[in-house]
């Protein structure tokens, strides 16, 4: 379980929504979850990523590391 603590704005935007719509507030906020997680999730890879980057080959050593004359 996860308990979410949102601005009074948005908690009523997110009521009036829901009672419009006869779906829950529980609902909405899964459904933006769901649909912003990946996007997230990319993004901070992304991030983290360039804050710590990996081994970079170079062409020079892909090639020295095969037998190109057979």
């Amino acid at each position: 379980m996860l308990a979410v603590r949102l601005p009074k704005e948005i908690e009523a935007r997110l009521a009036e929504l829901a009672e419009k719509t006869g779906r829950t507030k529980t609902y909405y906020v899964r459904e933006a979850i769901i649909d912003h997680l990946e996007e997230l999730d990319g993004k901070y890879l992304a991030m983290h990523r360039l804050e710590n980057p990996g081994h970079r080959w170079t062409l020079d050593d892909l090639e020295g590391s095969l037998d190109l004359d057979r």
